[in-house]
C-alpha cells in the first residue's frame, strides 16, 4: 500500500524548488534590455537620454585591428654600448692572434665598422626582412622616428658570412677563424619592445575611438527595426553609460524579487494543481512530487547558465529530455505539463519568448509522441533526430514569419539544436541515474524483466512448470485487458509472470503442479490454507532477495488482496459444522489492489485458473464464469480502494470473455487415413 505522506511535505518541496529558482534567477535590472544582432527590437522606441558616443561595431574594429597589424612597422633603435663593446672585444681577440700582419688586423676592424654601421639584427628579425614581412623598419633616436630600408641589415651569422667574402685572403680568414669573430658578433639593431607596444595601442585606440554622437533626446531604436551590428554596439554602449551613471533601476529591486517569486511561485501553484485534481496518486507520493520539481529547477538552472555562458545558449538546453523522463515512469500528461512549466519559467530569460515557447513546445511533444513506450534505447537515438528535425523547422518558420526573410536565420542556432539533439540521445543515463536515485521502474527496466531468461522466472519453470505455465497464460490475458483500458501494459505483463513465484517454495501443494498425488489430503484445513497463503510472503521475500522493483512486489501482495482460500475455508466448515471459523486463518496478507493493473492481475489470476475446470468452453459457459468471478470480486470490496471504474471492469469482462473463446474454440476433427 502506497504511503501518504501529510499534504504540508509536498508543500514544502514545491516552496522549496521555487525558492531555489528565483535566488537564482538572473539579476537582471528594469532597464536592462534582451536582444540579438540581425533580429527585431521587441521594445517601444527608445530615445538617447545623454549623448552616446557612436564607435565602430565589432567586426569593423576587428578589421582595422587586423589592418594595424599587418602595416604596423615596428621600432628599433641602435645600441651603441654594443657597438663599442664589439669593437673592442673584436680587436683585443684579433691582436691575441700570432701570425697576422697589421696591415690585415686593420681592415677587418675595417670592415668590422663598415658592418656595424650597416646594422646587425637579431636571427629572428632577419628572417621576417628576408620573407618580405618587414619591408622596412622605424629607428627611434633623440625622440624622433625615422624609416629606413631593411638594405644592409644582417644577421650575426650573415654578418660573419659577409666579412669573409669582403676579405678573401688566407691571412684574413685565418684571422677571423682564429679570433673567433662568429661568437663575437651580436646584433646592435634592437627591437624597442615598450615604444612599439605603446604606439601599436594607440593605433588601436584610434580604431575603436567614437566616430560619432547620438545627442540626448535622439531616436536610437523603434520597435521592430532590425539589430544590426552598428546598433548593438550603441546598445551596449548604452547599457555602459546607464549602469555607469547609476539608472540601473536598483531602487526598484524589491519589486523585481516579488514579481519573480508571484510568477515562478504561481506556475509552481499551478503544477501542484494539476497533479491534485488529475494525478493525485502521484501528488500523494512525496518523492514523485520531489522527482518533478528536481526536473524544473536542473533544467531552470542549466538554462540560466547556458543563458549566461553563451549568445542564445538555451537553445543549447535539452528540454526534450524532461518529457522522455518522465514518461519512462508516469504518463504523458503529467510530462508534457512538467515540460511547460519548466518552459514558461525559463521563458523569462529569453531574447524571443515566442519563439523559445514555440520551439520548445513542439519539440517536446514530438518527444512524447515517439516515445509513448521505450523498451529499446535505440528508440532515443529515433527521437533525438525527429527533435533536430523539428527544432529546425520550428526555428525557420517563426523567424520568416516574423521577419519575412532568410537573412534572419542563425546558423549558431542551428548548430545549437544539434548539440541539443546529442543531449537527447543521452537521456538513458539520466533516467538509469534516477531509477536508482528514487527507486522508480522505467518501461526498459520491465521489459528486461519480462524476458523468461530471468532467473527467477527459470526457476519457476524448472520447479513449477504448472504454474509456470498458469503464469504465461495470465501475463497475456492481463495484458490485453490492460491495452483495452489505457492502464501501463508492460508493467501488467511483467507483475503477472512474477505474481506466483513464492509457490517455488511448495510446489506440490498447488493443483497445477500435481500429478495425481495431492498432499492435501493429509492436512488438515487450516494447514492447508496455511500454505497456501504463504505463497504470498514468501513471494516477497525471493523478490526482494532477488532486488525486484517495488511494483512487482505491489501485485505478489495485492494479486489476492485479502480474499479468502475459499476451498479449504468452505471444507474446515463442513468438518466443523457447529463452530464458528476464524477467517484470519484463511484470508490472504494484502493488501487489496491499490491500483488500476493489480486490479486487472486479481481478475485475470482467478479466472484464467477457473476457466481450467470448466465441463466445457460454450460461449454462455464461458461468459458466466468470467461474469460470476469479477462481480464476486468486487460485491467482496476487494477492487474498493483500486481507481478503476464501472466502464474499466465492463471492457475488462468482455477483453477476457472473446480472448478465452479464442483459446479455447472448438477445433475441426481430422478423419483418420482410410
Amino acid at each position: 500500500m502506497i504511503k501518504k505522506f501529510p499534504y504540508w511535505t509536498q508543500t514544502a518541496i514545491f516552496i522549496f524548488a521555487t525558492a531555489v529558482i528565483v535566488w537564482l534567477m538572473p539579476r537582471t535590472s528594469t532597464s536592462t534590455y534582451i536582444y540579438e544582432v540581425n533580429r527585431p527590437w521587441n521594445y517601444k522606441l527608445l530615445t538617447a537620454p545623454f549623448d552616446i558616443p557612436v564607435r565602430l561595431d565589432s567586426l569593423s574594429v576587428k578589421a582595422a585591428c587586423d589592418s594595424i597589424d599587418k602595416s604596423f612597422i615596428p621600432i628599433f633603435r641602435r645600441d651603441q654600448t654594443t657597438d663599442s663593446h664589439v669593437r673592442l672585444r673584436a680587436s683585443q681577440a684579433l691582436g691575441a692572434v700570432n701570425g697576422v700582419s697589421a696591415l690585415t688586423r686593420s681592415r677587418i676592424e675595417q670592415k668590422l665598422r663598415d658592418l656595424y654601421q650597416s646594422g646587425v639584427v637579431d636571427e629572428s628579425v632577419y628572417t621576417d626582412i628576408v620573407t618580405g614581412r618587414m619591408p622596412s623598419i622605424r629607428m627611434a633616436a633623440d625622440n624622433t622616428l625615422t624609416t629606413r630600408s631593411v638594405a644592409g641589415l644582417r644577421s650575426p651569422l650573415k654578418a660573419y658570412e659577409w666579412l669573409k667574402e669582403q676579405l678573401p685572403s688566407d691571412e684574413a680568414h685565418y684571422a677571423i677563424e682564429q679570433s673567433k669573430l662568429a661568437g663575437i658578433l651580436v646584433p646592435n639593431i634592437v627591437l624597442d619592445s615598450e615604444t612599439s607596444d605603446r604606439m601599436h595601442q594607440d593605433l588601436y585606440r584610434k580604431a575603436s575611438a567614437p566616430i560619432g554622437v547620438i545627442q540626448q533626446g535622439e531616436r536610437i531604436i523603434d520597435r521592430g527595426d532590425i539589430v544590426t551590428l552598428q546598433l548593438y554596439t550603441i546598445l551596449r554602449t548604452y547599457e555602459q553609460m546607464q549602469a555607469e551613471r547609476g539608472n540601473g533601476g536598483d531602487g526598484n529591486t524589491l519589486y523585481v524579487w516579488i514579481a519573480k517569486v508571484l510568477y515562478v511561485g504561481l506556475l509552481m501553484v499551478v503544477f501542484a494543481m494539476f497533479l491534485y485534481g488529475f494525478r493525485r496518486r502521484l501528488f500523494r507520493q512525496a518523492k514523485v512530487c520531489a522527482f518533478l520539481t528536481l526536473n524544473i529547477v536542473v533544467f531552470s538552472l542549466f538554462a540560466f547558465l547556458m543563458n549566461e555562458s553563451f549568445t542564445a545558449g538555451l537553445y543549447i538546453v535539452p528540454f526534450a529530455m524532461i518529457p522522455i523522463m518522465i514518461l519512462v515512469f508516469f504518463d504523458g500528461r503529467t510530462a508534457l505539463f512538467t515540460l511547460l512549466v519548466t518552459i514558461l519559467i525559463c521563458a523569462v530569460i529569453s531574447s524571443y519568448p515566442i519563439e523559445f515557447i514555440f520551439m520548445q513546445f513542439v519539440a517536446g511533444v514530438t518527444a512524447i509522441t515517439s516515445l509513448r513506450e521505450m523498451s529499446r534505447r535505440s528508440q532515443l537515438l529515433r527521437t533525438a533526430l525527429l527533435v533536430f528535425v523539428v527544432y529546425s523547422i520550428a526555428y525557420a518558420s517563426i523567424n520568416l514569419m516574423m521577419t519575412g526573410s532568410f537573412a534572419s536565420l542563425s546558423g549558431r542556432i542551428f548548430g545549437f539544436c544539434a548539440i541539443n539533439a546529442v543531449f537527447v540521445s543521452f537521456a538513458y543515463v539520466l533516467i538509469f541515474v534516477f531509477e536508482r536515485m528514487f527507486g522508480f521502474t522505467s518501461l526498459v527496466a520491465l521489459v528486461e524483466l519480462s524476458d523468461i531468461n530471468h532467473p527467477l522466472l527459470r526457476e519457476l519453470s524448472r520447479e513449477c512448470p504448472g504454474t509456470f505455465q498458469h503464469s504465461m497464460a495470465v501475463s497475456n490475458l492481463a495484458a490485453e485487458a490492460a491495452a483495452k483500458v489505457n492502464a501501463n501494459v508492460q508493467l501488467v505483463r511483467a507483475g503477472a509472470l512474477y505474481h506466483d513465484i513464492g509457490k517455488v517454495q511448495n510446489p506440490a501443494f498447488f493443483t497445477e503442479n500435481q500429478h495425481g498425488v495431492n498432499p492435501h489430503d493429509a492436512l488438515d484445513p487450516v494447514q492447508s490454507a496455511r500454505i497456501i497463503v504463504s505463497h504470498v510472503t514468501d513471494g516477497v521475500r525471493k523478490a526482494e532477495k532477488a532486488k525486484l522493483p517495488a511494483v512487482i512486489r505491489h501485485f505478489i501482495l495485492e494479486h489476492h488482496g485479502r480474499g479468502t482460500a475459499r476451498y479449504f475455508y468452505l471444507t474446515w466448515q463442513k468438518q466443523h459444522p457447529d463452530e464458528t471459523p476464524d477467517p484470519e486463518l484463511f484470508t490472504y496478507p494484502g493488501p487489496n489492489p491499490q491500483s488500476v493493473e493489480t486490479s486487472i492481475l486479481m481478475m485475470a489470476d482467478a479466472v484464467e485458473a477457473a476457466s481450467r475446470s470448466l465441463k466445457e468452453y460454450t460461449p454462455e459457459a464461458i461468459s458466466g464464469l468470467v461474469n460470476r468471478i469479477i462481480d464476486t470480486q468486487i460485491a467482496e470490496g476487494l477492487h474498493n480502494e483500486s481507481p478503476m471504474s464501472f466502464r474499466d471492469v465492463a471492457i475488462i469482462k468482455d477483453t477476457f470473455i472473446q480472448r478465452l473463446r479464442t483459446i479455447y474454440h472448438s477445433r475441426v476433427a481430422y478423419p483418420d487415413k482410410k
